[in-house]
């Protein structure tokens, strides 16, 4: 009927370390992209932007009407 013994300062630093490993985890899904990926996605960026532009309409001084 006796549990067996735990030491709580070795449980303690074992679950500080499970936790720090699920946080690198879901940052390695949030923030690890390559810098092509990076790149390739400001391009994209920058392309659609272009391309929204080219079809605005500015008004001009005489178009009043």
């Amino acid at each position: 009927m006796t549990g067996d013994v735990v030491n709580l300062r070795q449980f303690r630093k074992q679950k500080a370390r499970s936790e720090k490993e699920k946080q690198a985890e879901q940052n390695r899904l949030t923030f690890g992209r390559t810098k092509a990926e990076k790149n390739l996605t400001s391009a994209l960026n920058e392309k659609a932007e272009r391309l929204l532009d080219q079809g605005k309409l500015e008004k001009g001084e005489g178009d009043d009407a």
